[in-house]
């Protein structure tokens, strides 16, 4: 299902018309060095495509033969068409740190070049009226061009960027020699015809479009992060192989969707998709609709990602929220949507999730998620809506988002997506964290009444609730009266008693009622009787058995909200010459 997913996406991209998708044979690759050479093969210069700017560096891509996979002793043997490393092309070697290495890296060089100038020659002699073609071949006929482009000055600069790749261009041509149609003709007459490991020609069923036809023996890498890795892949003699079949052949899928799935996540990988996101080392989030949707791909976007700008698409995110509100969607809402989380494991991608629905299903769902979250902020709060990144940044130590459990992200976006109840872990890692830095934040209150809400629909209001006798609930909001009637915030009672106070509250409370007993004592009659009503308002629903011995981790949520809901409304409601102190979240 995703392989059909990801064709699916391609195809839709080439018949948009989009001129970004490369054609069956054919992908986009950055080349950042052009040998320039004349009709007669003489080297004249070296060209840098790489532009360098303030933001990043960038360089130009080229419409060029599909990279080949290399695997193997015998990978050397694999040579892009009329484009690839200096290796190929000049059959200069990588450098190594010993001798030894430095004379196998030589060697290995020397093979590469070969099987390059003998396509060289294959090329020349199929199309005898090409003139790049013979330039290219006159060029290695000549060794003083190879000295000349050594003595280059930018030839520096080439080795300085490993694995640079580099194609030909003759003087007065606007084209690279990798562009040349009559190299395309070649690459489309022989992308039908694979061999296997036997020379016979690999042919069978599709097992995903059902067509017969030539089968990919091998399937193309796809860059994810810093490394190359492959969706579909079989070892050898390891107990994947039956029935003497080796590699594709176990798991047939044609070229043609071969190629289209693998363009498909390259595309969605790319430096310039809108349609992914890098959510930690390890893991990275692609969706797309099966329909050209570029508001709920946007909705979408800033659901997970955690941007400088509190208002990132905000007026995106409310037209969607507004439109699953009031029950009309946009047309395309039956439409699929596809959620795939990957991450690289040394040379193949590893699938964390797959999840997908209707357009409309994972709306209302979202809105279903923001709607738990709203709860009462702070007038310094200035975030509107918070992303993915942001809940699980606040409950992760140190704020990174890498420390947390690797299986976290996946099913809290499940739960979220499916619209069932967030997972226990969640409740656990933020009772955690709070407990830890006793700190009840924004997008930590926020966690806790999304997560007691989805089990209970209207547990928990967005403020604070007069009318809720929860007795964690109201030893909560006990706990934030107390606190704000000591005179220090430094040895407040918050660092020294909230973690006892929470799960065992039977343990601290009488001490903290005697504590602020001695504080209101001191204080002028309007600040006493202030704190003395709102003391009594909570003590009068206390049941009449006393206070808990323990809490359960629901309760000590409903602690952690009540502490919260209390404390922001002191802030609002306080008499002008009370002062209080104000919590800041660290990020």
């Amino acid at each position: 299902m995703i392989i059909q997913a990801l064709c699916d996406y391609y195809n839709r991209r080439v018949a948009t018309g989009d001129r970004g998708v490369a054609p069956q044979g054919f992908e986009w690759k950055e080349i950042p060095f052009i040998i320039v050479i004349d009709r007669e093969g003489n080297f004249i210069q070296l060209k840098d495509m790489r532009e360098i700017t303030k933001e990043r560096k960038s360089c130009k891509s080229f419409l060029v033969a599909k990279t080949r996979s290399r695997t193997g002793m015998k990978s050397w043997q694999t040579v892009n068409m009329l484009w690839d490393h200096s290796g190929y092309v000049l059959g200069y070697p990588k450098e190594a740190k010993d001798e030894a290495a430095q004379e196998k890296n030589t060697e290995t060089a020397q093979k590469q070049h070969g099987v390059f100038r003998q396509l060289v020659g294959q090329l020349t002699e199929k199309y005898p009226r090409n003139e790049s073609f013979k330039a290219v071949r006159m060029f290695y006929d000549n060794e003083k061009n190879k000295e000349q482009l050594y003595n280059d000055p930018l030839w520096a600069e080439c080795l300085k960027v490993a694995g640079a790749n580099m194609t030909f261009q003759l003087e007065e041509s606007c084209t690279t020699i990798a562009e040349e149609e009559n190299l395309r003709q070649f690459i489309r007459e022989s992308f039908t015809l694979p061999a296997d490991n036997k020379g016979k020609e690999a042919t069978g069923r599709c097992m995903v479009s059902g067509e017969t036809g030539p089968i990919a023996t091998l399937h193309s890498p796809v860059p994810i992060g810093a490394n190359r890795a492959m969706l579909v892949s079989f070892q050898r003699n390891s107990g994947y192989d039956s029935y003497y079949k080796e590699q594709g052949a176990n798991a047939p899928i044609s070229q043609k969707v071969e190629f289209a799935y693998t363009t498909a996540l390259q595309l969605l990988l790319g430096k310039e998709s809108q349609n992914k996101y890098r959510f930690s080392e390890d893991t990275t989030v692609l969706f797309w609709a099966e329909k050209s949707d570029d508001k709920m791909e946007s909705f979408f976007s800033s659901f997970l990602k955690n941007d400088d700008n509190p208002d990132y698409n905000l007026p995106k995110i409310r037209a969607v929220l507004d439109s699953v509100r009031s029950g009309h969607l946009h047309t395309d809402s039956e439409g699929r949507f596809y959620i795939l989380g990957l991450s690289a494991n040394k040379a193949r991608l590893v699938v964390r999730f797959f999840k997908q629905g209707t357009t409309k299903q994972l709306a209302g769902n979202l809105a279903h998620h923001f709607d738990l979250l709203n709860i009462v902020k702070s007038e310094k709060e200035n975030r509107s809506y918070l992303s993915l990144f942001t809940l699980l940044c606040s409950i992760s130590p140190q704020y990174k988002i890498d420390n947390l459990p690797p299986n976290l992200m996946p099913d809290v976006l499940s739960a979220i997506i499916e619209g069932r109840s967030y997972p226990i872990t969640l409740l656990q890692l933020c009772l955690r964290r709070i407990m830890a830095d006793r700190s009840v934040s924004y997008p930590r209150a926020a966690i806790l009444k999304a997560y007691l809400n989805s089990k209970q629909p209207n547990n928990i209001t967005m403020a604070l609730d007069l009318q809720n006798t929860n007795q964690a609930y109201l030893y909560g909001r006990l706990f934030a009266v107390l606190e704000m009637i000591q005179p220090s915030v430094k040895a407040g009672i918050k660092a020294r008693y909230y973690n006892a106070a929470s799960t065992t509250p039977v343990t601290v409370f009488s001490r903290l009622m005697q504590l602020s007993n001695y504080h209101l004592a001191k204080m002028d009659a309007g600040r006493k009787i202030f704190f003395e009503r709102i003391i009594q308002g909570i003590m009068d629903s206390i049941s009449a058995e006393g206070i808990a011995n323990n809490l359960s981790l629901d309760d000590q949520a409903r602690f952690a909200l009540g502490y919260y809901h209390q404390r922001t409304d002191l802030f609002k409601s306080k008499p002008k010459d009370i002062e209080f102190e104000v919590e800041t979240e660290e990020e």
